[in-house]
């Protein structure tokens, strides 16, 4: 049901991130990973891929898309208290993530804990829950500072993508699209 509905809007994101950045090699993490839709965008490039994600339905959804992959793994654990050591992931992903977590602040604390210097790191918000304001601040509040957010249709969210320095302390990129 969560594919049919709201596929389309992830994969507008997906793409608008992708054409934006390459991943390369990097091992891949996906919080709030839901059924796995972003495995079919980066199981093919990345060395490893992992989402994770708490609701255990989802996770089951995305268990059988991972099967097609032999790179991809998938994880029940909260958001606000991710199992890895700090600084392994090349690429971190967290789409539609921060309203559907308790302390979003929290979560992407744990978000650039778990990436290393130089790597990537998305996130986005729905408008519809945070004003873009209210996601400036959570960001900044991780060490993200992106110098654009983009917010066009037909994405429905604030878009920010920035990389991580050798202090842990985000450079941004501009995503224009």
């Amino acid at each position: 049901m969560y594919d049919a509905r709201y596929k389309d809007e992830q994969e507008a994101k997906y793409e608008a991130v992708l054409r934006c950045v390459s991943i390369g090699q990097a091992a891949v993490l996906d919080v709030g990973c839901g059924t796995g839709l972003v495995f079919d965008h980066t199981a093919e490039s990345a060395e490893m891929v992992v989402g994770v994600d708490l609701a255990k339905k989802m996770l089951l959804k995305a268990n059988e898309r991972s099967q097609r992959f032999g790179n991809v793994y998938v994880v029940r654990a909260d958001a606000d208290y991710l199992p890895f050591k700090p600084g392994y992931f090349g690429a971190v992903f967290a789409f539609t993530v921060l309203q559907n977590v308790p302390k979003p602040s929290h979560a992407l604390l744990e978000i650039t804990r778990a990436a290393r210097p130089g790597a990537c790191v998305v996130v986005t918000a729905l408008k519809k829950s945070l004003t873009r304001q209210a996601f400036e601040g959570l960001l900044e509040s991780a060490g993200l500072h992106p110098n654009n957010i983009i917010c066009r249709d037909p994405l429905r969210c604030y878009l920010a993508i920035s990389f991580l320095n050798k202090n842990h302390v985000a450079d941004a990129i501009s995503l224009e699209y």
